[in-house]
C-alpha cells in the first residue's frame, strides 16, 4: 500500500538508510503548527510526540518540547525525539489485550468461561453471588468491578484478598454483564489471569508475547530497562503540585512520574518475594507500558496488516475482527456510563471511536473519521491511539504534560480536552486528509 513517494518519505521519517530527501512543504507547515500548540504561552505542553499513518504507511512523525526538564539545578533539559518513550497510561490496556488474545487463540483461556477457573479462587460480586464473571466482561468494562477500593497494590497484597474482602471493589446495584463502567481494576485481574495460566511474571510475559516479536523497546517494568531505554524515557509533568494538586500555569514544571533524570527507577518493593499469579497490578497492566510513538506505529501497522509482522502471523485476522467489533454500545443511561460522552462503543479491550458529535468521541473537526484504539490519561500524560483499519489511516499522539488545568479547557466538539482536539485535527488535516479527487473519497 502507499505510493512510492509515501514509502520513501516513511523511510526517511523513520530514520531509514539512504540519501535524504526534502520534507514536503505541507509537513514543514504541520511541524510548525504542532510546535505552536506545544509552545502556546497561555496553555503550554511539556512535550509532544505524534505519528500519522495513511493508507497503511507511516507518512509523518513529529516531536516538540522536552522529554525532561531541569528543575532547581537537578537533571538536564532533553528534547523529545523519535526514540522518546512515554508511560502511555490506558493505551496500555489495548497492548495487554493483544497479548491476552494470543492466549485465547492458543486455547489457554476462554473469553466466556468463569474467570475463577484461571484465578484459583471464586471471583464473584458479593451482591450478585450467582452471576459468573468472564474475561469478556472484564475486557468490556461490564464485570461490575469498580475502582473505589483502588487498582494498584504492593507485592505483599494478594489480589484475591481485595476482590473477596473489599465490598467497595464491586457495584452494589449493577449485576455482571448488565452495565458499562470504565474500570482499571479489571486489567489487574486480567494480568493476574495471564500470569496464572502461563506461570510467567506479567512484565516478562508481555516482552515475550508482544514487545520482542514486534521489535519494540520499553516495557512495563522500568527497573529492568537498559541504560539506553532509561535515557529515552520521558518524565511526565504538570504545572500542578503532586500533593495539594494546585495548578499554577505561571509556575515551574513539576515532575509527576518517571523522573529518571534525577533518580533511577527502583524495582517494586518486595518483588524478590512476589508469587507469580497473585497480583499483576504490581506492573500496571492497566497503564504502565513505556513505549514511543514510533513503536506504537509498528503496532498500528501490524493491525492494519491483519496481525502480520516481519513475515510472522502474531494474531489471526479473525481474532482482531472480534477484538475490534462492538461488544458494548451505548443505548441509554441504563446501559452504561459514557463518562460525559467519551465512551459510546467498546470492543475487547479497545475503544471504538464512532464519531459522535457534541460531547462525544469525535476525533477530528470537519471530517468523518471512525476508528478503533484507545485513549490514555495519567500523571499529566494524555495519549491517543486511533486507526481506521479498513483504510489504513491512523494517529498516535502522546502529550507529556499540561501547563494549565485541562479540565478548564474542554474540547469544543468532543469530550476530549481542547489541546487534544487541536493536535488531532491539525495532524489529520496535515498528514491524512484525502486530497481532492482522492479515489478514497
Amino acid at each position: 500500500m502507499g505510493t512510492p513517494w509515501r514509502a520513501v518519505l516513511g523511510a526517511v521519517l523513520l530514520g531509514g538508510a539512504g540519501q535524504a530527501v526534502a520534507v514536503p512543504p505541507a509537513h514543514e507547515a504541520l511541524t510548525r503548527e504542532l510546535a505552536a500548540i506545544v509552545a502556546d504561552p497561555g496553555k503550554p505542553l511539556s512535550g509532544l510526540s505524534v505519528l500519522a499513518m495513511r493508507g497503511g504507511e507511516v507518512v509523518y512523525e513529529g516531536q516538540s518540547g522536552r522529554a525532561r526538564i531541569a528543575t532547581n539545578g537537578a537533571g538536564a533539559d532533553l528534547p523529545v525525539t523519535p526514540r522518546t518513550m512515554f508511560r502511555i497510561a490506558s493505551v496500555s490496556k489495548m497492548m495487554t489485550t493483544l497479548a491476552l488474545m494470543q492466549l485465547v487463540e492458543r486455547g489457554d483461556v476462554s473469553l466466556d468461561a468463569d474467570a475463577s477457573r484461571y484465578l484459583g479462587f471464586t471471583l464473584r460480586n458479593p451482591h450478585f453471588p450467582d452471576r459468573v464473571i468472564t474475561l469478556r466482561q472484564l475486557l468490556t468494562h461490564t464485570s461490575s468491578l469498580r475502582d473505589d477500593a483502588g487498582y494498584s497494590f504492593g507485592a505483599g497484597t494478594a489480589l484475591q484478598d481485595v476482590l473477596v474482602r473489599e465490598p467497595k471493589a464491586w457495584a452494589a446495584d449493577r449485576a455482571p454483564g448488565s452495565y458499562f463502567t470504565y474500570c482499571n481494576l479489571g486489567w489487574g485481574v486480567i494480568g493476574t489471569v495471564m500470569e496464572r495460566v502461563t506461570g510467567e511474571r506479567f512484565d516478562r510475559l508481555m516482552q515475550r508475547l508482544l514487545l520482542a516479536p514486534l521489535g519494540l523497546r520499553g516495557g512495563y517494568n522500568p527497573a529492568a530497562f537498559s541504560a539506553d531505554e532509561l535515557a529515552d524515557t520521558a518524565t511526565l509533568y504538570r504545572r500542578r503540585t503532586t500533593d495539594t494538586e494546585v495548578w499554577n500555569s505561571a509556575g515551574p514544571w513539576i515532575a509527576q512520574v518517571d523522573d529518571y533524570g534525577v533518580r533511577p527507577p527502583v524495582p517494586p518493593a518486595g518483588i524478590d518475594r512476589y508469587v507469580v499469579g497473585t497480583n499483576a497490578t504490581l506492573f500496571s497492566p492497566t497503564g504502565g507500558l513505556r513505549i514511543s510513538a514510533r513503536d506504537l506505529g509498528t503496532v498500528m501497522r501490524m493491525l492494519v496488516d491483519g496481525g502480520r509482522h516481519g513475515g510472522r502471523q502474531l494474531l489471526l485476522p479473525e481474532t482482531l475482527a472480534q477484538m475490534f467489533s462492538a461488544q458494548w454500545t451505548y443505548r441509554d443511561p441504563a446501559s452504561g456510563d459514557t463518562l460525559n460522552g467519551l465512551y459510546h462503543s467498546w470492543g475487547l479491550g479497545t475503544q471504538r471511536f464512532t464519531d459522535v458529535a457534541g460531547r462525544g468521541n469525535r476525533l477530528v473537526d470537519g471530517a468523518h473519521f471512525e476508528a478503533v484504539g484507545h485513549l490514555g490519561e495519567a500523571y499529566g500524560l494524555v495519549a491517543t491511539f486511533a486507526v481506521d483499519l479498513a483504510r489504513g489511516d491512523g494517529m498516535v499522539t502522546l502529550i507529556g504534560g499540561f501547563g494549565s488545568d485541562p479540565e478548564r479547557d474542554p474540547g469544543s466538539y468532543s469530550a476530549l480536552t481542547r489541546a487534544e482536539e487541536r493536535i488531532l485535527t491539525t495532524l489529520y488535516r496535515g498528514a491524512i486528509a484525502p486530497a481532492p479527487h482522492d479515489p478514497r473519497l
